[in-house]
């Protein structure tokens, strides 16, 4: 831990960041699991502690996902109680560390980089989207959601139109501007010396608009931000019942299958969201530090388990709170840790404090955090890399933002993965002709999808030409493919066709190529 402490100047400030954008989305996604509320912040402070704690990504922050709303309100409802739920929780952390030593966390490195940025870009717009209606007052939506259909019947843009025409909250809209506005400015002219460059711009926003709205109480009550559009966090009366809202799991119900299926479901996708959303941070760390998936997927694991077992949601890598650890400038993970450690503590000891804090004014933070991670400037680098990377990034973002998360990845994916094999299609056979003398090059490794290229240029060798074969730029030769120049050396003879074969073939197709009349010539 002692190169942990050495960015600790960097991790305080931003791990208080982190904490003031995790306290609404523990609570929003809660809500929208039709969990208690208290499970979500339970989540919250295991993914920052705990996870944090377990894992080797120096920026990933987690907690409870979005992206497990809908699984986890439908097991809720399906299960016979909440307790057989955790029980579920439990099990599947315990799989997700199975997970990490069959070494499954390798999956990661075969998502396509376009598809990567893609999420991170529509996660940025979804933000942007999603917290708008929030900035002017319409909380119908619960914080954290992330899905086009939305619980209160609208949609991502319909909600827009409906906070301006139904439910705009002038005071909750002057408090999102400003702070959206000071949010900016202090970002662009922020001190590079002294004191103040270690305030952290979302503490000022946060401060500001409670103190703006108790004077909106005094001055003008008509602008105060009513109970329903603050921060909600469960308050306990005494100790006793601040430990009254942890709760066990039933163990008794292990039997049951939907137990079990619910803890696959929860431990397969859980993996999926938490492995994408690490391999995500990598590319927003600005060091491009690499963390390893398989401790990921055990540090995962272990928060799950522990999550479970004390009345939380499952937890996963959450893109929003490591995007703005990042922004914060966080340097390792003490900042995630910390960050834990603020909201247990928070929640232990200031709760009626913390109901004192707008929805709007963290709404402007989320917002901010968006506009980061889809800046214009992104989108145009996209653009110059060229359609084979441009248009899965752009998929990606449309089926996110039209479908959930986990949806429009599997979207992105697949047409990610087209553009992959495309590029793989694309000619890797030289054919060159001179009289009699033939050249037939491969320029990289034959792979299955070739066999038909090659067996192409072996069709238009004329008899009794002199042909050589040059395979010294590979280093795999796919078995289909040696079949085919097989094929083509035995009928060779029949044709007057002379074969040479050019490159170190010992680890390739030499041992595999045999004419049975006619000796091939190795150069």
């Amino acid at each position: 831990m002692g190169g942990v402490f050495t960015t600790w100047r960097q991790d305080l400030p931003a791990s208080i960041v982190v904490a003031l954008v995790a306290l609404p989305l523990c609570l929003g996604v809660a809500l929208a699991s039709g969990a208690p509320l208290f499970s979500g912040l339970i989540a919250g402070i295991v993914g920052g502690i705990v996870v944090g704690f377990l894992s080797k990504s120096p920026l990933s922050v987690s907690g409870p996902a979005a992206g497990l709303t809908v699984i986890v309100f439908a097991a809720i409802e399906r299960l016979p109680s909440y307790e057989a739920f955790l029980l579920a929780v439990v099990i599947a952390g315990l799989m997700q560390m199975a997970f990490s030593f069959s070494r499954s966390g390798v999956l990661a490195e075969f998502v396509p980089t376009s598809v990567i940025t893609g999420m991170l870009s529509a996660i940025g717009l979804i933000l942007i989207l999603k917290q708008i209606p929030h900035a002017l007052g319409y909380d119908g939506d619960p914080e954290g959601d992330l899905a086009f259909q939305q619980t209160d019947g609208q949609n991502t843009f319909s909600a827009i139109s409906y906070a301006l025409e139904n439910s705009f909250v002038w005071g909750a809209a002057i408090i999102a501007l400003l702070s959206i506005v000071f949010l900016f400015v202090w970002d662009a002219n922020k001190p590079k010396e002294g004191p103040l460059r270690y305030v952290p711009g979302p503490l000022v926003v946060v401060v500001g608009a409670v103190l703006l709205n108790q004077l909106f109480g005094s001055v003008a009550p008509a602008l105060q931000v009513g109970p329903s559009h603050l921060v909600e966090v469960p308050i306990a009366a005494s100790a006793a019942d601040f430990v009254n809202l942890f709760t066990l799991p039933d163990f008794g119900s292990i039997a049951l299958p939907a137990v079990w299926t619910t803890a696959i479901t929860l431990a397969i996708v859980a993996s999926l969201e938490s492995l994408l959303s690490v391999k995500a941070v990598d590319e927003l760390d600005p060091k491009r530090r690499t963390t390893d998936k398989n401790r990921e997927l055990f540090a995962q694991g272990g928060g799950n388990f522990l999550s479970g077992l004390i009345g939380g949601l499952p937890v996963t890598s959450v893109i929003v709170r490591s995007s703005a650890n990042v922004d914060a400038n966080a340097g390792s993970k003490l900042s995630t840790i910390l960050h834990g450690f603020w909201l247990l503590l928070s929640v232990a000891l200031i709760p009626a404090i913390l109901n004192l804090i707008p929805l709007s004014a963290l709404a402007a933070i989320l917002i901010q955090t968006g506009y980061k991670l889809a800046k214009p400037s992104l989108f145009v680098a996209r653009w110059k890399k060229g359609l084979g990377q441009f248009i899965p990034f752009v998929a990606t973002i449309v089926a996110i933002l039209l479908t959930d998360l986990l949806v429009g990845i599997m979207i992105g994916l697949a047409i990610g993965f087209v553009f992959v094999i495309a590029r793989n299609f694309r000619s890797v056979i030289s054919y060159a002709a001179d009289g009699e003398d033939v050249l037939i090059r491969a320029r990289r490794n034959l792979y299955f999808i070739h066999k038909y290229e090659l067996q192409s240029a072996f069709n238009r060798v004329p008899d009794n030409a002199n042909v050589l074969i040059d395979l010294s730029a590979t280093e795999f030769v796919d078995p289909d493919n040696i079949d085919v120049i097989n094929a083509f050396v035995r009928n060779a003879e029949y044709r007057g066709i002379r074969i040479q074969l050019r490159g170190d073939l010992s680890d390739k197709a030499a041992s595999q190529i045999k004419a049975p009349t006619q000796k091939v010539a190795f150069v």
